[in-house]
């Protein structure tokens, strides 16, 4: 089924195996364009892939990187809302456009209510996709009931991420320069009380964010597009900087198994042509160093007594719990980032005894393979497996919230995705 107005969302996979996942292989992905006004992360992905197809067999690093990473690349995810784009604007974002423009529109006189409703208007066309959404607040959310429609371009990322084993991932925006990372969206379980929301792996969504802030041209020096908002180290949890619902970013961790940060790349968001060439040569190392991180941390396969993979099996690294466990997928295989450091990881095939193994985590990124840690459960056969369904797309935190409160004591007073192959020989 293609998008509104007959446009699909096109993919293109980069790798050793372009057509299948490779077991030991680690999927990454790139997500640019969700708001069709902001360009420059879509011109970036599109040098990007000229670059890595141009490098294979050249370029050591790049080929080894490409041998042991499945890369997707989506240019586009909102080519309804880029195609409604034609004219270079540029303006920056401080928290949300369209919030700060409703706001202007309350506090305004008739006079400037004309002008500011123009905005709005012009605001929405860009940056929304036909339907008027904002997809960036169309995801479900893990803090509290997200009651937009979901989208037809919504829909075929979460199908995509629910078939694939991502593992790592970045989404490209404009408006601001910051790696900003999870949570966007909190309450007083993360931590939101304080103004932010703590993820159970924050200091590797640090790392994150700084590993690309730091190979960044600029972005790094923390300097933000007017004198009023600065971002040390160039980075920012999403929370502390504006409180999100219904992000991608949050999905992605949440419901996706996946790390993903937002990168915001330009205070322009459609800047003249003239000028992209400069944004590709400011992110070009921080793109390829980040997509190194997805060989971070542990990985391995949970099998039963004859060998044969164990899908479901619950694999989390003590200490580090996620709302929704983190699942085996159907090669029993289970990715987690963590850093350097003694880990006790924990595989739990339902109905049966964990299994707890300490590791010992180098840093891996070098090597393009995180360490490899199997778990063999003797008394599982074939004919026992786990049968575990996801995670519901509700709330979970706010749920978590509500039994964190229940024992205190009380004090009285796709759309159809066209998915293009490059294949190496």
């Amino acid at each position: 089924m293609c998008l509104r107005y007959g446009r699909d969302l096109w993919v293109l996979v980069l790798g050793k195996f372009p057509t299948h996942h490779k077991i030991g292989i680690p999927e990454f992905k790139y997500v640019a364009n969700m708001h069709g006004d902001e360009t420059v992360g879509r011109e970036i992905l599109l040098h990007l892939i000229d670059f890595l197809v141009n490098s294979y067999g050249r370029d050591p690093v790049i080929t080894r990187l490409l041998n042991n990473t499945r890369i997707h690349i989506m240019p586009t995810m909102n080519p309804d809302g880029f195609e409604a784009t034609k004219v270079p604007d540029c303006y920056y974002t401080r928290g949300s456009n369209f919030r700060v423009l409703q706001e202007k529109k309350e506090n305004s006189t008739h006079r400037d209510l004309f002008q500011l409703e123009n905005s709005i208007t012009l605001l929405n066309e860009k940056r929304y996709n036909r339907n008027g959404e904002d997809l960036n607040r169309n995801f479900p959310d893990a803090f509290e009931n997200n009651s937009a429609s979901i989208q037809p371009e919504t829909q075929a990322v979460m199908d995509w991420i629910k078939n694939e084993t991502f593992v790592l991932s970045a989404n490209l925006h404009g408006g601001a320069l910051v790696a900003s990372y999870t949570f966007d969206n909190g309450n007083p379980v993360t931590g939101s009380l304080k103004g932010y929301s703590r993820s159970p792996d924050d200091d590797v969504f640090i790392h994150l964010a700084k590993t690309y802030s730091s190979n960044h041209a600029s972005m790094y020096k923390g300097t933000g597009c007017d004198n009023r908002q600065t971002f040390p180290d160039g980075i920012t949890n999403g929370y502390s900087w504006y409180q999100l619902e219904g992000g991608m970013q949050d999905y992605n961790y949440v419901w996706g198994q996946c790390f993903e940060i937002t990168l915001e790349l330009s205070c322009c968001k459609y800047p003249p042509a003239d000028q992209l060439e400069k944004f590709w040569r400011d992110n070009q190392v921080a793109l390829i160093e980040y997509i190194k991180q997805v060989h971070l941390g542990v990985k391995g396969q949970v099998t039963d007594k004859n060998g044969n993979p164990i899908p479901n099996a619950i694999v989390e690294a003590k200490g580090r719990p996620h709302v929704c466990p983190y699942r085996t997928n159907e090669q029993g295989e289970y990715f987690l980032l963590l850093l350097p450091g003694t880990y006790v990881i924990n595989a739990t095939v339902p109905g049966f005894k964990s299994m707890l193994k300490t590791v010992e985590i180098p840093d891996n990124t070098g090597n393009f393979s995180a360490l490899k840690q199997d778990f063999s459960f003797p008394e599982v056969s074939d004919q026992i497996r786990s049968r575990v369904t996801s995670c519901p797309k509700t709330p979970l935190y706010q749920e978590l919230t509500w039994a964190s409160a229940a024992v205190k004591p009380t004090i009285h007073i796709l759309v159809l995705m066209t998915v293009m192959l490059v294949i190496f020989k």
